[in-house]
C-alpha cells in the first residue's frame, strides 16, 4: 500500500504517530509519503481522496484562515490529470462542498469565490468520482457492525 497525505505541514499528523506508522510501513512493505507538493503527492495515483476543510459547527470565523491554506489542495481537473492516470479514482466521506447549488455553498462562492471547496463539481460528477458507491458500501458496513454487536 502506498499511502500519501498531501496538505500543508500545519494538518500533518503528530510526528509520533507518523513514526509508529513507518515503523509498520518497514515491516508490512508500505510506503508512507508526508508532502506539500500536490503535483509530486499526487503523481501516479490510483485513487484520490479528500475531505471536508470545514466540520459541521466549526465558527465561520476559522473558515477565512482555512479556506486559504487549503485552496492550493481542490481537488479539481488540474490535480486529477497531474495524477497522469486516466482511470484514476476520486471519493469523498460526503457530505462535500462541490458546487454553489446549497446555502453554505452560495455563501462559500459569495465570500470566497469558490463553486466547491475541496472538489469541484466537474470531478465530484465525473466518471471517475465513486463517491456515492463509498457511501453505499458504507451504508452495508454499518449494517454488519450493527447485526453482529445487537445479535443473539
Amino acid at each position: 500500500m502506498d499511502i500519501r497525505l498531501i496538505a500543508p505541514k500545519s494538518f500533518w499528523p503528530d510526528a509520533a504517530l507518523v513514526a509508529q506508522c513507518r515503523e509498520i510501513a518497514s515491516v508490512t512493505g508500505a510506503r508512507i509519503t508526508l508532502t506539500e507538493s500536490v503535483e509530486d503527492g499526487v503523481h501516479g495515483v490510483d485513487f484520490l481522496y479528500t475531505d471536508v476543510w470545514v466540520s459541521m459547527g466549526e465558527p465561520k470565523e476559522a473558515w477565512a484562515e482555512r479556506v486559504s491554506l487549503m485552496t492550493p489542495y481542490q481537488v479539481n481537473q488540474q490535480v486529477v490529470n497531474a495524477t497522469g492516470n486516466p482511470d484514476v479514482k476520486f471519493m469523498h466521506c460526503l457530505p462535500a462542498f462541490h458546487n454553489e447549488h446549497t446555502k453554505v455553498g452560495r455563501e462559500i462562492e459569495m465570500a470566497y469565490g469558490l463553486k466547491g471547496l475541496e472538489v469541484t463539481e466537474e470531478v465530484f460528477e465525473s466518471a471517475g468520482s465513486i463517491v456515492f458507491d463509498e457511501a453505499e458500501n458504507r451504508m452495508h458496513t454499518i449494517k454488519a457492525v450493527m447485526v453482529a454487536t445487537l445479535g443473539d
